[in-house]
């Protein structure tokens, strides 16, 4: 399957149309950056390393009987994923307090949640991505209740399949993001799952493994992605 056109670049990723109307092509780029774009870098093998363990993640949850959008993995980069109507919104789960979270509420970091949170997020870089609830997503159309239901429905699976599979390999899942969209009728798990858009700690020492790293200059950011793969069983090569 060939990329034609494209029809997306992100902050990290771009997409492709293909000669197939229903099916896309994923590319993940080495571009990394936090802040809103304010800071940004080039990081060899990143685009490789989020693909791979996309790959991996995705079809875990699949076989946990979650949808997603994810075909196959093409090449080093890139992915074929089915074409998705992307509903405006990130499920964010959060396992242990840290970032926004602690900065809203006041909370300090590290402390675990029980229950884990759901929350909502409209995705708007103008906006800087603010915090809704399911009230603001029904008034506004952003999706409605059966769509909110589902979604949480399967994020709140996916955080009980994710949160073993990461405590299995020695790390501790402490939050990250889900985006959802319909094929057909049908929600589908899109986007990604990588260090990217989570967070992720050595479950003995505490150590940031995920892409906290960049944003606070901790250095070895690759390196430690790979090291999230090699724990996870997710292969770096062939």
């Amino acid at each position: 399957m060939q990329k034609q056109a494209l029809l997306y670049a992100g902050k990290a990723k771009s997409v492709f149309k293909t000669d197939d109307p229903d099916l896309y092509v994923m590319e993940f780029r080495n571009d990394t950056s936090a802040f809103d774009g304010a800071k940004k870098a080039q990081l060899e093998r990143k685009g490789e390393v989020n693909n791979r363990i996309n790959t991996f993640i995705m079809e875990r949850l699949a076989e946990a009987g979650i949808p997603v959008h994810l075909v196959e993995r093409l090449d080093a980069t890139h992915a074929l994923v089915r074409r998705l109507e992307m509903l405006p919104l990130e499920c964010v789960v959060r396992n242990v307090a840290a970032g926004s979270l602690c900065r809203r509420l006041g909370v300090e970091e590290g402390r675990t949640l029980t229950p884990p949170t759901f929350e909502l997020f409209l995705k708007n870089d103008e906006l800087h991505d603010p915090f809704v609830n399911r009230s603001h997503a029904l008034a506004f159309g952003w999706a409605d209740e059966s769509q909110l239901d589902e979604m949480e429905r399967l994020t709140l699976k996916a955080n009980d399949v994710l949160s073993r599979l990461f405590d299995e390999a020695g790390m501790k899942l402490v939050d990250y993001k889900l985006e959802f969209g319909i094929s057909e009728g049908q929600m589908l798990l899109g986007d990604e799952f990588s260090p990217d858009g989570c967070r992720i700690w050595d479950k003995a020492t505490g150590e940031k493994m995920d892409k906290d790293r960049f944003r606070q200059d901790l250095g070895d950011v690759i390196g430690f992605y790979e090291e999230v793969a090699r724990r996870l069983g997710v292969p770096l090569e062939g």
